[in-house]
């Protein structure tokens, strides 16, 4: 038998000074039974950082024809699509030639070595940014997850801040591939 996703529930509070966005959201997030709560909460913070009502989670680990989050258009075309962990090169490019921008959120410690073996196949892709995340502070983050969370994000000059009853935990994405979009 099939182990099934846990659902995970979350009510996430944003306050974006950056971008200006302020607004609340429930979400629902399926965690695959292979996922941690470390790229599980990646997930959660990347969709604070790029908090939008059209954003949403996709089917992420399960399929290979959607990303983690992604963000369409009222026709249906994709306007971002964002991916968590060390993708392939060639599901970045794929990603790159299907999406109007493309956000990849890298957080282990051998995300180095991932990204100088890959980021010159990468630098031709114009509409792809890259960001690492401390892995120590992605364990700290990991250790927010509850099945039922209430988190409040604030993001201020680059940094985000990620706050529940279970702790705080302050976050730097280090931006190693910039094409201009901002975060």
């Amino acid at each position: 038998m099939a182990l099934k996703s846990t659902i995970f529930k979350a009510d996430l509070q944003i306050a974006d000074m950056d971008r200006g966005y302020y607004g609340t959201h429930a979400l629902t997030i399926a965690r695959h039974p292979s996922e941690t709560d470390e790229r599980m909460m990646v997930r959660i913070l990347a969709f604070a950082l790029h908090a939008d009502p059209a954003l949403a989670f996709g089917k992420g680990l399960s399929s290979d024809d959607e990303p983690d989050l992604w963000q369409k258009d009222l026709t249906g075309a994709i306007d971002l699509w964002m991916e968590v962990g060390q993708p392939d090169e060639r599901r970045i490019l794929k990603a790159c030639g299907r999406a109007g921008r493309v956000v990849v959120y890298s957080y282990s410690s051998a995300s180095a070595i991932w990204w100088n073996q890959i980021a010159g196949k990468l630098e031709r892709a114009k509409n792809l940014d890259v960001f690492n995340l401390p892995a120590e502070t992605c364990q700290a983050l990991a250790g927010l997850a509850k099945r039922g969370m209430q988190l409040q994000c604030t993001i201020q000059d680059g940094e985000a801040w990620i706050s529940s009853d279970e702790g705080s935990v302050q976050i730097q994405p280090v931006a190693w591939k910039m094409t201009g979009g901002g975060r």
